[in-house]
Parts: C-alpha cells; sequence; structure tokens
C-alpha cells in the first residue's frame, strides 16, 4: 500500500444515510419535529442538508436497533435546542452508561477530541419515527 492508497477516503465527503420502514411517516417527523425539508429527493429517498453536509432517509425494509448514535449535530447552545424540540414533541431518551448519565435530558461527557479544542462535550440523545438514534451535542470549552 502506499501513501495515495492511505488517502484514498480522507477527501471524500461523508454522507450518513438511514433507514425508514415509512419515508413518508419520516418525512413528517424531520418537518414537523426538527424542522428540516428535504432539498432533494427520489423514489425511496429524502435528501437533507445541514451546513453543507447531506444525510440520506431512505425507504427500508430494515429498522435500525436505535441502540447506539447513528448521526448527530454539535450545537452551539444545546439547552435551547433541546428545550425547541421537545416543544415540538421530540422526546429525548435517558442515558444511564458508564462515563456519563443524563440529568435533565442532557449528559455532561468528560473529554473530547483534542483536535476540536474542546475539554469535553455536552450530549442529548433521540430517537426518530424511524428507530434511528440521533445526538445533540454542544463542545464544552
Amino acid at each position: 500500500m502506499n501513501a495515495d492508497d492511505r488517502t484514498l477516503l480522507a477527501g471524500a465527503r461523508v454522507a450518513t444515510r438511514l433507514p425508514a420502514q415509512d419515508l413518508e411517516r419520516a418525512r413528517r417527523f424531520y418537518r414537523e419535529q426538527l424542522g428540516l425539508e428535504p432539498v432533494d429527493e427520489r423514489p425511496g429517498g429524502l435528501l437533507y442538508r445541514c451546513s453543507g453536509v447531506d444525510f440520506v432517509v431512505f425507504q427500508s425494509t430494515g429498522a435500525s436497533p436505535g441502540t447506539f448514535t447513528q448521526m448527530a449535530w454539535e450545537v452551539d447552545d444545546i439547552e435551547a435546542v433541546v428545550s425547541e424540540l421537545s416543544r415540538r414533541g421530540v422526546v429525548f431518551e435517558e442515558v444511564d452508561v458508564p462515563g456519563f448519565r443524563t440529568r435533565g435530558q442532557i449528559a455532561e461527557i468528560d473529554g473530547n477530541y483534542p483536535s476540536k479544542g474542546a475539554r469535553g462535550e455536552r450530549g442529548a440523545w433521540f430517537c426518530d419515527s424511524e428507530g434511528n438514534m440521533l445526538g445533540i451535542g454542544e463542545p464544552v470549552v
């Protein structure tokens, strides 16, 4: 393997794919609860864009187990975002695992990636209408 082989994907864009057993139900959830509209669509798929990053919700016969974070947004004010999403009907998960536990819907997480220049992160999690676990994070500087 040469150096070019090791960086083959380093310059590529990452695009998340989230399965939906009911694409119209998912569309309503993303519109009504999250305030997002697809920027494009095709049969069996909805393309969303947030700050120049794409994710797709696609028709699938498979289902997510909803046991791990599949996608997350990084925000500047997690309390405001959690409060507004709760007002719109989003139900946040209670998490109690080694290393962190939610209190008032938000967990304090020690440590963060040094390259991000933060000493920790605050996080909250919820499932979409299709059982995909999604997260909200705010770096703690």
